[in-house]
Protein backbone atom coordinates (compact mmCIF):
# COMPACT_ATOMS: atom_id res chain seq x y z
CA UNK A 1 0.00 0.00 0.00
CA UNK A 2 0.95 3.55 -0.79
CA UNK A 3 1.97 5.42 2.33
CA UNK A 4 -1.53 6.53 3.78
CA UNK A 5 -0.52 9.75 5.68
CA UNK A 6 -1.24 13.17 5.47
CA UNK A 7 -0.57 16.29 6.36
CA UNK A 8 -3.45 19.27 7.24
CA UNK A 9 -2.54 23.01 7.14
CA UNK A 10 -5.41 24.47 8.15
CA UNK A 11 -5.85 27.94 6.74
CA UNK A 12 -7.44 30.75 9.45
CA UNK A 13 -10.84 31.82 6.96
CA UNK A 14 -10.38 35.20 7.82
CA UNK A 15 -6.51 35.64 6.31
CA UNK A 16 -7.92 33.72 2.97
CA UNK A 17 -10.61 31.80 1.51
CA UNK A 18 -9.50 28.77 -0.79
CA UNK A 19 -10.13 28.65 -4.83
CA UNK A 20 -13.67 28.37 -5.97
CA UNK A 21 -14.32 24.96 -6.75
CA UNK A 22 -11.70 23.50 -4.24
CA UNK A 23 -12.96 20.93 -2.06
CA UNK A 24 -12.13 21.39 1.62
CA UNK A 25 -12.25 20.07 5.60
CA UNK A 26 -14.28 23.25 7.09
CA UNK A 27 -13.96 24.07 10.55
CA UNK A 28 -17.86 25.43 11.48
CA UNK A 29 -18.50 26.93 14.37
CA UNK A 30 -22.23 27.27 15.94
CA UNK A 31 -24.63 26.47 18.17
CA UNK A 32 -26.72 23.39 18.25
CA UNK A 33 -30.57 24.84 17.84
CA UNK A 34 -32.79 24.27 21.25
CA UNK A 35 -34.94 21.54 21.60
CA UNK A 36 -37.44 22.77 23.92
CA UNK A 37 -40.24 19.76 22.72
CA UNK A 38 -38.65 16.81 23.92
CA UNK A 39 -35.18 17.89 25.80
CA UNK A 40 -33.72 14.25 24.76
CA UNK A 41 -30.55 15.69 22.65
CA UNK A 42 -27.80 16.09 24.74
CA UNK A 43 -26.04 19.01 23.08
CA UNK A 44 -29.37 20.61 22.55
CA UNK A 45 -28.36 24.59 22.69
CA UNK A 46 -24.72 23.83 22.93
CA UNK A 47 -22.16 25.56 21.52
CA UNK A 48 -20.14 23.10 18.73
CA UNK A 49 -16.76 23.74 16.67
CA UNK A 50 -16.61 20.67 14.44
CA UNK A 51 -15.38 19.67 11.02
CA UNK A 52 -17.22 18.94 7.59
CA UNK A 53 -16.23 18.20 3.69
CA UNK A 54 -17.30 21.48 2.26
CA UNK A 55 -16.66 22.80 -1.16
CA UNK A 56 -16.32 26.73 -1.44
CA UNK A 57 -17.27 28.71 -4.03
CA UNK A 58 -17.46 32.60 -5.30
CA UNK A 59 -20.86 32.76 -5.89
CA UNK A 60 -23.41 29.92 -5.21
CA UNK A 61 -27.53 30.16 -5.99
CA UNK A 62 -29.62 28.04 -3.65
CA UNK A 63 -33.12 26.58 -3.97
CA UNK A 64 -34.76 29.41 -3.10
CA UNK A 65 -33.29 31.95 -5.62
CA UNK A 66 -30.67 33.34 -3.06
CA UNK A 67 -27.34 34.09 -4.24
CA UNK A 68 -24.56 33.88 -1.82
CA UNK A 69 -20.79 35.00 -2.34
CA UNK A 70 -17.32 33.74 -1.19
CA UNK A 71 -19.11 31.01 0.74
CA UNK A 72 -18.58 27.19 1.82
CA UNK A 73 -21.19 24.47 0.76
CA UNK A 74 -21.51 20.83 2.16
CA UNK A 75 -23.10 17.76 0.18
CA UNK A 76 -26.88 18.67 1.11
CA UNK A 77 -26.45 22.13 -0.35
CA UNK A 78 -26.13 24.09 3.28
CA UNK A 79 -24.02 27.10 2.78
CA UNK A 80 -21.81 28.75 5.57
CA UNK A 81 -20.05 31.89 5.47
CA UNK A 82 -16.89 32.45 6.45
CA UNK A 83 -16.27 33.68 10.15
CA UNK A 84 -16.76 37.42 11.20
CA UNK A 85 -20.42 37.15 9.32
CA UNK A 86 -23.86 37.54 10.59
CA UNK A 87 -24.70 33.94 9.73
CA UNK A 88 -25.62 31.18 12.15
CA UNK A 89 -23.01 28.97 11.47
CA UNK A 90 -19.78 29.93 10.14
CA UNK A 91 -16.28 28.70 8.75
CA UNK A 92 -13.23 29.58 10.93
CA UNK A 93 -11.11 27.57 9.31
CA UNK A 94 -10.35 25.55 6.37
CA UNK A 95 -7.61 22.83 4.71
CA UNK A 96 -7.58 21.75 1.37
CA UNK A 97 -8.74 17.98 1.31
CA UNK A 98 -5.91 14.81 1.08
CA UNK A 99 -6.08 13.73 -2.61
CA UNK A 100 -6.78 10.00 -3.20
CA UNK A 101 -4.28 7.26 -2.01
CA UNK A 102 -1.66 6.92 -4.21
CA UNK A 103 -2.58 9.66 -6.73
CA UNK A 104 -2.58 13.47 -7.25
CA UNK A 105 -6.08 14.24 -7.85
CA UNK A 106 -9.78 14.24 -5.51
CA UNK A 107 -11.59 11.85 -8.21
CA UNK A 108 -11.64 9.42 -10.03
CA UNK A 109 -14.34 8.38 -12.61
CA UNK A 110 -15.50 5.64 -14.61
CA UNK A 111 -12.77 2.90 -16.14
CA UNK A 112 -10.35 4.68 -14.46
CA UNK A 113 -11.03 3.75 -10.93
CA UNK A 114 -10.60 0.33 -10.29
CA UNK A 115 -6.80 0.61 -12.15
CA UNK A 116 -6.37 3.73 -9.59
CA UNK A 117 -7.92 1.64 -6.42
CA UNK A 118 -5.37 -1.01 -7.31
CA UNK A 119 -2.69 1.61 -7.60
CA UNK A 120 -3.20 2.85 -3.90
CA UNK A 121 -3.18 -0.99 -2.92
CA UNK A 122 0.02 -1.37 -4.29
CA UNK A 123 -1.42 -3.80 -7.33
CA UNK A 124 -2.63 -6.74 -5.16
CA UNK A 125 -5.14 -8.61 -6.75
CA UNK A 126 -9.32 -8.23 -4.99
CA UNK A 127 -10.17 -10.66 -2.43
Amino acid sequence: MTDPNTVVTWVDARDRLPRSGTPVAAAITGRYPADDATGSDTASGEEFWLVRPMYFTTLHGSEDGTEHRDCFVDSDGVVRLPYGSTSAETVTHWAELPTLPGGETHAVLGEDVQPAIRNAWGARPPA
